[in-house]
Formats: structure tokens, sequence, C-alpha cells
């Protein structure tokens, strides 16, 4: 074991992992976080704590992740290299491990102008593959990026993203590869609701021998509406969702659409579970974290491995 991560814990002893997601409030209103996490304890394996999601200011993610922590949750501490150089990075990365957070997940972020201010300065000093690779070297070699010896090496189980879907199609198991030789110890991916298409990625990572080196969650997220349907397949880049889904919502009456939405949950997470090479679902439900306990459940998630 290279770190004191639940996460790790779960995928070492073969079972199949279920990771959630909690949004930082826009403020710094503690009970808002508390509110969120409470409905996910004994739900996940690990919680991702986003890092300025969409590029709008929110409270920080290692704060965030020290917090449900001392709830008793495992926290996945997301950093993006789009808001920090490497000083900034590392320091990060010291403090997070020194407070007791195991688990990172490692991701370029959302441009600025996505978000609330659009004018920010984009750093990118580094790239998601040279991060993962940094805090590795860190880990594994007590090494900082500049050569530097590290007194004290932090520990962490790093994690990077993976989309399926963007373009060119044919480059996704080769950028997955080299987060992989780059140090990824697990993948989350993008949503999917294109299963030709995921399950074809996953034929080729796993002909690589990709699924051998890392661990890979596919990542699930509830269709509330057909409205939320349809502006993920129009409006989000790099998602590929099938017009027979946008049906299957939108032929639903309007109450009903989020059960709908639900029951089609549960029936990917059963197709994950045949693919080779998947080794658990990153359940991102939007501001929907209320609803998880009845997701996993009816998803036949439950109980949750206690290591």
């Amino acid at each position: 074991m290279k770190s004191d991560s639940n996460l790790e814990r779960v995928l070492a002893a073969g079972h199949f992992a279920v990771t959630g997601e909690l949004g930082p409030p826009r403020g710094a209103n503690l009970e808002t976080i508390k509110e969120k996490a409470a409905h996910l304890k004994g739900m996940v394996d690990a919680v991702n704590v986003t890092d300025n999601q969409t590029a709008v200011v929110r409270m920080a993610s290692w704060a965030v992740s020290l917090v449900i922590k001392e709830m008793g949750l495992e926290p996945n501490y997301q950093m993006v290299c789009r808001d920090r150089n490497r000083l900034a990075m590392q320091s990060d990365i010291l403090g997070a491990s020194a407070l007791g957070i195991t688990t990172m997940l490692c991701l370029s972020g959302d441009h600025p102008s996505f978000g609330d201010h659009p004018q920010a300065a984009n750093v990118h000093d580094i790239d998601s593959i040279q991060l993962i690779k940094m805090v590795s070297t860190m880990c594994e070699q007590g090494r900082f990026l500049s050569g530097g010896e590290i007194d004290t090496p932090p520990h962490m189980f790093v994690g990077a993203a993976a989309n399926p879907f963007g373009d060119p199609f044919e480059l996704r198991a080769l950028r997955l590869a080299k987060k992989v030789a780059a140090g990824a110890d697990f993948i989350q991916t993008q949503c999917i609701y294109d299963f030709p298409r995921f399950t074809e990625f996953m034929r080729q990572a796993h002909d690589m021998g990709l699924t051998e080196k890392t661990k890979i969650l596919a990542g699930v997220t509830p269709l509330k509406s057909a409205g939320m349907a349809r502006y993920m397949a129009n409006k989000v880049p790099g998602m590929s969702v099938p017009a027979e889904v946008v049906k299957r919502i939108a032929d639903q009456p309007k109450d009903k659409q989020a059960e709908e939405g639900i029951k089609l949950l549960c029936e990917q997470v059963e197709q994950l579970k045949t693919i080779p090479g998947v080794a658990g679902v990153h359940l991102m439900a939007i501001e929907w974290e209320h609803r998880v306990p009845e997701i996993v459940e009816r998803a036949g998630l439950l109980p949750r491995p206690q290591l």
C-alpha cells in the first residue's frame, strides 16, 4: 500500500468501488458542506471534492476535504493546473498529506472563460500529466520537481481523469496510457451514456495492458429531466449522449423523468460490471447528494466494504 487511502484498500481487495462527489459552497458556510456530506457517509468509498469547478470561485478543496474527513468520509482531493504554479501545487500537496488527506485527483481544469472571472489568467505552469508525475515523484522518490529532497515525503493514492468520448477518438486510449505511465493509480472517466464507444475504449485500454496497471472507475450521472439530457447531449463539450437516451427520458411525463433517469443509471451500473477492466463507478449526482443513498441501494452497490 502506498498510502492510507480507503479507496486504495477497497480496490486492492478486488471490490467494485464506488466514489461520489461534493461541490464546495460559494461561501464560507461549513453547515452546507456537512449537510451534503451526511448523505454520502457509508454510501461511497471516497468523495471527490471539486476544485473551483467550471472555473467558478468556491471554498478551497483542501479545506472541504479536511471537513469531510473529520466526519468519517474519505476525501478525494482535486487539484487543477489552471490556478496554481508548481510551487503552490507542491506546497498544497505537502499540507494536504500532513493533514491526513491521502487520495487526490489531478486535473487540467475548465478554462476561466466558462466561469465567473473570465479575465482571470490561466496559470497552467504544468499540465495534468506533469502534475501526476510530480505527485508520484514526490511520494515515491521523495523529490520535488526541482530535484531537491523532501525531508518527509507525502503519501498519496494518485488519480486522473479520462474522457473516452473526446475527439479524435483514436487518441483517447493513448492519452490514458500517458497518464498511467506518469503514475496514475486510478482513473475516473467522464459520465457514460454511449456504451458502444465506451466498450471500445475499454477494449483498447485492456489490449494495451492499462487495466493491469491502473484501476478504472466509470463515470455515471443520473439524468434528472429531459432538459438535462438535451443539455448534456448538445451543450457539454466532450460528451456523447445517444438520441435514444434523450428520447427515453423525454418520453416520460415530467414528474416521472427523474425516476426514469435513476432506472437508467441502475441499468448502466449492471452493464458496466460486465465490461473487463472496469473496477468501479464514479457517481456524479450533481447537486443531488440527498438521493445518493437511494441510488446506490437501487443499483445494488450496498453495503460498502469496511476495511
